[in-house]
């Protein structure tokens, strides 16, 4: 053999052992692939473990009293393992199959006990290690299935798995629903407080290690999560639950009456800035509302007579008018338009007279006279006090506000100045009007509303929140005090009197009506209508401001004064009613008779009690159980009232439950005659007397 054929014979033999290997290799790879196949993926499966994230409780969301608005609570997702350790022997598992189904049947009544032996005995045959049995079951009911046959053999060797699963409840179901949001992980927006302070509320999630098992399931391979989650923060916001029932209830009462498309209530306490109560409805069918989206922050319209105040602000804070000055409330023509007032001319009035009266008009004529020439120091004002700006709100969707100025390409040198003057052309919210109207009756101060006060964790407080001064004064005390004065007015004199005065307390505001664009048709198309009422109150120490718009009402007069006054009365009177701290402080006059209040002779004990109520002190001579009252000119005498053993007790002045008690006690059966305190007894006090002896008395 040379050496090329021996070359040649060890190349060929090594390539044959390469063939048999591939080919060994490729047998192997079938056999594993389709003979053994299911083994191994079974193995595979059984064997295939990662952490998943448990989901940490959230935390609370209370009102400003601690009533609880939002909280999460556990329900559980019942599985079960057949095969568990306590279970695995079939004579068990067969022996008590059934009374687990007669139990199951029973407890949650969604199929027949022969149902529920069949699915699970079918499964127990699969070799099922995570069978669905029950969604949504409370921690109560866990407790009580827990107890049921096979899954009462052991919590862990019964085969019994629940799964938590945190449900997200409103305590008072659609009482601020829209405010207090919610979290929707198919919603990147946020919505209300869930979602503003998500990372507060949410917590951290914890781990818990899940195997998978046949069929690409996941279960956990312990009862507890490796890695506990931690609950989330509670969040005190600063509804008040009383108010926003009242103003959800009185906004909804007036949509039906109105047939309106929709509208909102937002009260709010003046010095602090922080919302006491939200009400949004929409229209979902015949007089069905429902809350649907947020007008009060996120609603950008056309604000109407509202804005008015602002318009006599720059005016009398620039000196060009006083309110005792006079003005022509007749048609304002200016090219291309007439501006009208909805009643028709009531004369030359005053200027306090034209807004309590809401003339258009008059505010159009003095603002286009004054300002024509130079209107970019009309808009300065406005931009001044940041109106043109957000709020800055804590809860997001609030709507941009839109004021115009000179250098805006859509300013119309002829029209939008007029216009402006009584809140046409432009855009802005219910909140942030009311913010507005809320500087004023805080003085000049003006502050962006608040929802949340404070943030807590375990009880401690985490962070602390107080309103945001946009700006110290928005003009000067003695605008202020005029702006006061005239919008007080409103209400004595002018558009308001009719429905929104009450005699017990005053009230300052503005009533709005406001015409609203079609659409791309703006303001030629279908005509329709927002009707307002912004104001506070008491007028004379503000303590809440408030603002209503009814937007299109169709079964009702659509000015702001019948449309949105209504409710903003019945708010305010129900809150002041409930509110001791708003009331004028009553005077007190003394009588000439200084002496002590009259009272029934009776038990000392219960005598003093009620004067101890009334902030008196009386003096007795004795220290017996009982007195008599004796009148005399001089106020009130006490006389001991010790009756010997055996004697006829006095109790002349007693009111009838004390001369039973002692006519009792001394063994005579009462017969009684009238009503009120003892005028009369048959037996004169001191007699002797027995026992079993009737007596008398006589009552006026």
């Amino acid at each position: 053999m040379n050496i090329r054929t021996n070359i040649l014979l060890r190349v060929y033999l090594a390539f044959g052992l390469i063939v048999l290997l591939a080919v060994a290799v490729l047998v192997r790879l079938c056999q594993v692939q389709y003979i053994q196949g299911g083994k191994w993926r079974a193995m595979a499966d059984s064997l295939s473990t990662r952490y998943m994230n448990v989901e940490a409780v959230r935390g609370n969301i209370y009102s400003v009293d601690g009533s609880l608005l939002a909280t999460s609570v556990p329900e559980y997702e019942l599985r079960v393992d057949l095969f568990a350790g306590g279970i695995q022997e079939d004579q068990l598992f067969n022996s008590k199959v059934d009374s687990l189904a007669l139990k199951l049947a029973s407890f949650f009544k969604d199929r027949t006990a022969k149902e529920y032996s069949r699915y699970l005995r079918r499964a127990r045959q699969d070799s099922v290690r995570y069978l669905l049995l029950k969604r949504r079951v409370s921690y109560q009911d866990l407790k009580e299935v827990r107890t049921f046959p096979l899954f009462n053999v052991g919590k862990y060797s019964g085969g019994l798995i629940a799964v938590q699963q945190n449900k997200r409840v409103l305590p008072f179901r659609a009482l601020a629903a829209r405010t207090i949001g919610y979290k929707n992980d198919n919603v990147s927006n946020p919505v209300g407080l869930e979602g503003a302070y998500g990372d507060y509320i949410n917590g951290e999630t914890g781990k818990r290690l899940m195997q998978r098992i046949a069929g690409g399931v996941w279960m956990p391979v312990n009862d507890e999560a490796e890695v506990a989650p931690k609950d989330g923060a509670d969040i005190i916001s600063t509804i008040d639950i009383n108010m926003q029932d009242l103003a959800q209830n009185a906004l909804e009462k007036q949509l039906i009456k109105a047939d309106a498309d929709h509208g909102t209530v937002i009260v709010m306490e003046v010095n602090t800035g922080e919302v006491r109560a939200v009400a949004n409805f929409t229209k979902d069918g015949e007089g069905i509302y429902k809350e649907k989206f947020n007008y009060a922050i996120a609603a950008s319209q056309d604000p109407g007579s509202t804005f008015k105040l602002a318009s006599y602000m720059a005016l009398l804070e620039d000196g060009k008018i006083d309110t005792n000055n006079y003005v022509e409330t007749g048609n304002y023509k200016i090219p291309g338009h007439t501006i009208k007032d909805s009643h028709g001319s009531i004369g030359t009035v005053t200027v306090k007279k034209a807004f309590e009266e809401s003339s258009n008009a008059a505010i159009a004529k003095l603002i286009n006279t004054h300002y024509k020439d130079n209107p970019k120091q009309f808009t300065d004002h406005l931009y001044d006090i940041h109106m043109n700006e957000k709020l800055q709100l804590q809860i997001p969707g609030e709507g941009r506000p839109v004021i115009k100025n000179p250098s805006n390409k859509s300013w119309n040198k002829n029209m939008t100045l007029p216009q402006m003057a009584y809140g046409y052309e432009m855009q802005i919210t219910p909140l942030q009007m009311l913010a507005f109207y809320n500087a004023v009756a805080n003085n000049g101060k003006y502050i962006s509303p608040i929802f949340v006060r404070e943030i807590r964790r375990l009880g401690s407080p985490v962070e602390q929140f107080q309103a945001r001064v946009i700006k110290d004064r928005i003009c000067s005390e003695e605008t202020i005090k005029k702006l006061q004065e005239m919008l007080e007015g409103v209400i004595s004199e002018g558009t308001g009197k009719q429905i929104i005065y009450n005699p017990l307390y005053k009230v300052a505001g503005k009533t709005g009506t406001a015409q609203v664009a079609d659409d791309n048709r703006g303001y030629k198309g279908k005509r329709s209508y927002q009707a307002s009422f912004c104001g506070y109150f008491p007028a004379d120490k503000p303590k809440y401001s408030m603002i209503v718009v009814i937007n299109n009402p169709k079964k009702i007069s659509y000015y702001g004064a019948f449309a949105a006054g209504p409710v903003f009365r019945e708010i305010a009177d129900r809150i002041y009613a409930s509110d001791m701290r708003m009331y004028n402080p009553v005077s007190e006059y003394i009588a000439g008779n200084v002496g002590m209040p009259r009272a029934k002779s009776g038990q000392i004990k219960a005598t003093k009690k009620v004067y101890h109520a009334f902030g008196l002190k009386p003096l007795f001579a004795s220290n017996s159980e009982y007195f008599n009252a004796v009148d005399d000119s001089g106020g009130l005498v006490f006389e001991e009232s010790n009756t010997p053993k055996g004697t006829m007790p006095n109790v002349k002045g007693m009111g009838l439950k004390d001369a039973l008690y002692l006519l009792g006690n001394v063994g005579l059966k009462t017969r009684i005659k009238g009503s009120g305190k003892v005028v009369a007894q048959s037996i004169a006090p001191g007699s002797r007397i027995g026992k079993g002896l009737s007596v008398f008395i006589e009552l006026e």
